[in-house]
């Protein structure tokens, strides 16, 4: 039902580009009719995504890519992550579509149509590093509940949209205004309108940073349906589901936004380190803000194979949330000696660094490369899997990737 109603809410065009082929008589088609080339649609043509990404779930759609796929520099839509907690919104007309801001601490409550948002406030362009809080849940032992994401849920495109502060300057907020919170129109799995699958938020200090932003587009094209279209936000280095799509509403709030998802264990974790399978009090959990420092291998792939006495050149990605990444290291005797691998700088604030080095091997066999980076205060990425928390979030131990020289 789910992608029977995904593909009732598209264009015309969209319709033309999922089929590879312009439809001819596309304006005689009835309203509502699904073109027969569509009909068991695939979740690889509809959301145009790269055939080696993973599904892990339909129902809400979740996918993730595997780590040689996010080799790319600015991640282009076919290799980014879809995290889903609700059905996709149907029928979207940008023309149509309104922002409303409002909330108790807002000053002059206000509604923007897409074109006031891009005609009335200056654009801006950041690449920003969006990460499932929950990557790399799959290893965390005893399992934790959810989407069992491995290394896949994390990306770093480039998004253009209005600066939040700027909207908000215009609104005027008061002085306790303390949160912002985020209300999209995806719809909940049980349908029931009264639900929202979820409404999350962030600090004001985090909502008037530069680079969060009110986006409408994505490497310089309309933002994909899957991600957000017409309108979401950004709030990058922070979990992804900080950064609300299918955006409708901003909400200014006294005090800690308490929309779906912002309670029990949900975007959090133990206050203080606790035993592996221990049951923690909702008091004692604490919101997830910026992101650990990480990092990921994305060539060559895992398992590649090199002949004896050749020189492999690594290279991937290194983030680390609101900071920058200072330095990192590769191991190939499983982190018992570690050398320097050469670090660009990120381009802006909030997006990831990449890293390369020339890697020898003293002779033939199995080896792992394993990579660790540290952020800008010193702190390493774990070797091992980090403090365990019950919903499996924040792991950052180092990337691995196997190499045989035969």
């Amino acid at each position: 039902m789910e992608r029977r109603n995904f593909i009732g809410g598209l264009t015309l065009a969209a319709f033309s580009s999922a089929l590879g082929a312009r439809i001819v008589y596309g304006k005689l088609m009835p309203a509502g009719y699904l073109p027969v080339g569509l009909q068991d649609p695939d979740p690889y043509t509809m959301f145009g995504k790269d055939s080696g990404m993973v599904v892990l779930n339909d129902r809400p759609w979740n996918m993730e890519a595997r780590a040689h796929l996010l080799d790319d520099k600015v991640t282009p839509n076919k290799y980014m992550f879809i995290r889903n907690n609700g059905l996709l919104p149907e029928g979207i007309d940008p023309a149509a579509w309104t922002l409303e801001v409002s909330g108790e601490s807002a000053l002059r409550p206000g509604r923007y149509t897409l074109e006031e948002l891009k005609k009335r406030f200056p654009a801006y362009t950041y690449q920003l590093t969006l990460e499932c809080a929950g990557n790399g849940r799959s290893e965390f032992d005893p399992p934790a509940s959810g989407n069992q994401w491995t290394i896949g849920a994390v990306s770093c495109a480039y998004w253009t949209g209005a600066r939040l502060k700027d909207v908000l300057k215009e609104i005027g907020v008061k002085d306790n205004a303390v949160y912002i919170g985020y209300h999209g129109a995806d719809i909940h799995l049980s349908r029931d309108p009264a639900k929202e699958p979820i409404s999350r938020g962030i600090p004001m200090h985090k909502a008037l940073q530069d680079e969060t932003l009110l986006a409408y587009a994505m490497n310089g094209q309309d933002i994909p349906l899957a991600h957000g279209h017409p309108l979401r936000l950004v709030a990058g280095g922070w979990p992804a589901s900080a950064s609300g799509k299918w955006l409708r509403t901003i909400s200014i709030r006294d005090r800690v936004h308490d929309g779906e998802k912002m309670g029990g264990s949900s975007y959090r974790v133990p206050c203080e380190p606790v035993a592996p399978g221990t049951e923690v009090p909702d008091e004692n959990m604490c919101i997830i803000e910026s992101m650990p420092v990480k990092s990921l291998l994305t060539y060559p792939r895992t398992g590649a194979v090199i002949k004896n006495g050749q020189r492999l050149e690594i290279r991937g990605h290194a983030w680390a949330g609101e900071k920058e990444v200072s330095r990192v290291d590769y191991s190939i005797d499983f982190g018992a000696s570690w050398k320097r691998c050469s670090l660009g700088q990120p381009v802006n604030r909030l997006a990831w660094q990449h890293f390369s080095a020339q890697v020898e091997f003293p002779g033939q066999g199995y080896y792992e490369v394993w990579a660790r980076a540290a952020d800008s205060d010193g702190l390493a990425q774990p070797m091992v899997l980090p403090g365990w928390n019950p919903k499996g979030y924040l792991n950052n131990a180092c990337h691995r990737i196997a190499i045989k020289v035969s």
